[in-house]
Formats: structure tokens, sequence, C-alpha cells
């Protein structure tokens, strides 16, 4: 149950529509979108990468996340090559970190040929470990903050890794409303804040701690229920120190996120979650 719920949201991309969702739950949305997302400035690197996926260098492409490929045929549909790139795709062995590359990959009508055993860096490790990758090209389309512990993994496997990064974070409020909403959260009236990604935890953290409010974050974070989306933004929440308390088990979108979330609030109430 939302109703009147005050929910933190530090999302920006799908803001309106998350809290539209909110909002027919009957719970307050307090906004605070935290990042905002681009293409990396500088194209070059990701030019290239197409040109050696159109001609056909790669044996395996690991796809980390929907925004990266999403970003990535952007690159390729200005350069006019969209479709070489697709069709390069649909002969290389794709391998899918989660559900949200997946989701892109079928609305260029492919599938991923492998997903991950679980949507994580260790889950992928876990899966290419299965694969024959020793000796074959190995194009990763990365995720900014994750751009080392899977190339190094490969090559330790003998593969011939090829990295690119198609988008970066910025911030997308300034640090004075950042702090404002630290404050908010400090004065104990918002009953849960649902994270949407790693980089939200990461830049709060990092406000708080460059204007010396990390006792009042942490304080904060430890009496107010925190929801993560997926296991990824989970690890980035657990390795800030702070509990999770609800998060999706098998689905990482926002509706389920908003079902979880609110199963765990109705915990506590006594009544029954939205549906």
């Amino acid at each position: 149950m939302l109703d009147g719920r005050r929910i933190a949201v530090p999302e920006s991309r799908e803001l309106d529509l998350f809290t539209r969702m909110l909002e027919r739950h009957g719970a307050v949305a307090v906004r605070c979108p935290l990042v905002s997302i681009h293409d990396v400035e500088d194209p070059a690197p990701v030019d290239a990468w197409i040109d050696r996926l159109v001609q056909g260098q790669h044996d395996f492409v690991v796809l980390y996340t929907g925004e990266g490929l999403s970003r990535l045929l952007g690159f390729a549909r200005r350069r006019g090559v969209e479709a070489d790139a697709v069709a390069a795709l649909g002969r290389a062995c794709k391998v899918a970190r989660g559900p949200k590359p997946a989701k892109v990959l079928r609305g260029i009508g492919l599938a991923p040929d492998v997903m991950a055993e679980e949507p994580t860096t260790a889950g992928l490790m876990t899966t290419l470990s299965g694969l024959p990758v020793a000796g074959k090209r190995v194009g990763v389309l990365l995720y900014p903050g994750g751009e080392e512990a899977l190339p190094a993994f490969l090559e330790a496997a003998g593969a011939a890794v090829d990295p690119v990064l198609s988008y970066r974070y910025a911030s997308d409020e300034e640090d004075e409303r950042v702090l404002a909403f630290i404050g908010e959260l400090a004065s104990g009236t918002v009953d849960l804040i649902a994270f949407t990604s790693s980089a939200q935890v990461r830049r709060l953290k990092e406000v708080a701690r460059r204007f010396g409010r990390d006792a009042d974050l942490d304080a904060a974070m430890h009496r107010t229920l925190i929801a993560a989306v997926g296991p990824v933004t989970a690890e980035a929440v657990e390795t800030a120190g702070w509990p999770v308390g609800a998060m999706p088990q098998d689905s990482y979108h926002l509706k389920p996120l908003v079902m979880a979330f609110g199963r765990r609030l109705s915990q506590s109430d006594g009544v029954s979650a939205p549906v």
C-alpha cells in the first residue's frame, strides 16, 4: 500500500513514467534526478568499434546494458550503417548480461544467443567460462564504471578483447539541490528511496562526502527503506554501506520494483500490496 507514502525518486531518464506509476498508487513522489545519460563525448572510438563489428571481426559480443546498445545503434544510424551493424550483430554470438539488452535486441529483430547466469559481472564471468572464447575476438559493450573487470577476465582466458563505451553519466542536478535532498532524507520525512542505477548511489554518496554530510546521509539511509531495481544497483547500495530492503526477484524493471517495495511496505502495515 503506497497511500500517502513519500518515495524519493533519483531516476532521470524515466522520471515522469516512474512518478506517474507511484502517484497512481497514491504515493507522493519526491523528485531528485541525480544523473543524466549522454553519448560519450568522443565518437571516434565508437565509430572505429562499429567498423570492426561490420567487418565481422567479432566472434562474440558481450552486451552489458540496453542503454549501451541503444547508444551504439544511434552512432551507427547517424553514420548510415545501422543496417550493417544489425546484420553484423546477427552473425556474432551475443551474450547479454540481463533483460534490458535482450529487450533492445528484440527491438531490432535479434535475440541473445546466451544469457548470463546472473545479471551481474560475476554472472557474466561464470557464463563466459563455459564458452570457447580463447583465441577469439570478443567485443564488449561496457557501461560507465565497469570498464576493467570483464576485459581483464577475458584477456586472462585467452580472448582478444575489444571493449567500447558508448555513453557517459553526468550530474543532473546542482550540488545545492542534492544537498537539499540529503537534508530531506535526514529529516525523516521520506519513507523509501528507490534507486534505479548504481550511478545514482555513487553520486549521492559523493556529494555527501564532498560537503561533509556523510554521517547525516548514512544515518538517514539506515532509517529509510531502500529499494534497488536489480542486483547491480543493490550491490552499489551495499558497497556504500547501506541495507537493501526491497528488490524484484527476477524482472528488473520499474513495475516489478514498485511491486517489490509495495509488498515490503505492506508487510509493516498489514495491508494489501499494489497490483
